[in-house]
């Protein structure tokens, strides 16, 4: 038996999968469906072979003769990064397990009844890798005792990159804003009958409400971004972090420890961004940590190189921190999300020039880390550099 880290692995002997062709070519209902239907369907057998496909899927693909397609699996066919990461091919692979594809083909077969699951696919396009999103839904059948999959795959990259973007960006403004609002009702706590609080407060509701109307409004589909270079001192960025968080809904009782001691030097650098990379880092850790529980920030310098670090006691799970940074996909429901740790490699690698990354352990609890380059030479001015993430 051949090993595998989520699904069967093994395949259909060759004799059988032309009788498995045969039985759904002949069939006359799945020949029609075939035939009617421009949406992209694929019927696989019980080992998850291609069996079947319609024209709009062999377009999609990039294929003239079905030939090349019968028999493989949807992640060889979609040229997936990781189908061939193990000898048993898709659907067998430490990343499978996180699969939409994946997991909706497994559970319609286990459970007998229709699965559909967003599939974030990251796939080899002429010599390049291109990030994909598919709607899947499975639907087992039923055909002369043979049992069979039927697939339904809808290509939501689109959506799915618009509704992105739109989360990043409002999901950074409504962190400020909580900090914001949260401010503006302590001071009219102490100071609740200054017109001055009054207005401070009135302001900050209403633009939160705002914010709130233009998200609903918005139809953003292409995104580009000119950073602002100003020489920043590791003072100014430290105290601008502990004034985000101070009234901050995501620190309620719970403990943000700034390390005193910190190198203390300028940095050429967009500072609207390079908060937005760390406040997503602490809130990810906040929003991490129970109740009680403390969540550490600290600066480190080796040579060239400003390094933050944001620690906190919960692991992440293998089989999400394979992904962690990988657009589209989130442990969350709903479209667009997997935003805020995408949103740090955006910004932070893309825009910024500097490097993102974690570790995670039982032991050791989770660390995300930024570094950025602390000098840059003319050549490397970021005055020049934009991100387009359309």
């Amino acid at each position: 038996m051949m090993d595998s880290y989520f699904a069967p692995a093994e395949r259909t002997e060759d004799e059988d999968l032309v009788k498995e062709i045969e039985i759904v070519n002949k069939n006359a209902v799945m020949s029609g469906l075939l035939h009617s239907i421009s949406g992209l369907i694929v019927i696989l057998d019980e080992h998850r072979q291609i069996i079947a496909m319609n024209d709009s899927f062999l377009r999609m693909i990039g294929f003239n003769d079905p030939s090349g397609v019968l028999g493989l699996r949807i992640g060889e066919v979609l040229q997936c990064i990781h189908a061939d990461d193990e000898p048993a091919g898709c659907g067998t692979t430490k990343f499978c397990s996180t699969c939409g594809a994946a997991i909706a083909t497994v559970a319609a077969l286990g459970h007998d009844k229709p699965a559909e699951r967003i599939c974030a696919l990251t796939a080899v396009r002429g010599g390049r890798h291109v990030d994909i999103a598919l709607l899947v839904r499975a639907h087992p059948l039923d055909i002369s005792g043979n049992r069979f999959l039927l697939l339904f795959l809808q290509d939501i990259s689109i959506q799915q990159q618009r509704a992105a973007l739109e989360r990043t960006f409002f999901h950074d403004i409504n962190n400020m804003l909580c900090a914001l609002v949260g401010a503006s009702e302590m001071l009219r706590a102490d100071n609740g009958q200054s017109d001055l609080v009054k207005m401070i407060h009135q302001s900050a509701l209403r633009l939160q409400k705002e914010v709130e109307i233009q998200r609903s409004l918005s139809q953003t589909e292409r995104y580009t971004y000119h950073p602002l270079i100003h020489r920043i001192s590791t003072e100014r960025i430290m105290e601008e972090l502990r004034t985000s968080f101070i009234s901050h809904p995501v620190a309620q009782k719970k403990t943000l420890q700034f390390s005193p001691s910190y190198p203390v030097i300028s940095l050429n650098t967009d500072m609207s961004l390079l908060l937005r990379v760390l406040c997503n880092m602490i809130i990810n850790a906040l929003e991490a940590t129970e109740e009680n529980g403390t969540v550490r920030v600290w600066l480190e310098q080796d040579g060239n190189l400003l390094t933050f670090h944001v620690w906190n006691r919960q692991v992440i799970p293998e089989d999400a921190a394979l992904r962690i940074f990988q657009r589209n996909f989130s442990t969350k429901e709903g479209a667009g999300r997997g935003i805020g740790t995408y949103s740090m490699k955006l910004f932070g690698e893309q825009i910024l020039g500097g490097e993102v990354s974690f570790t995670t352990s039982e032991d050791e609890g989770t660390v995300f880390r930024f570094s950025l380059p602390i000098q840059w030479s003319v050549s490397e001015s970021l005055h020049e550099r934009k991100a387009d993430t359309s």
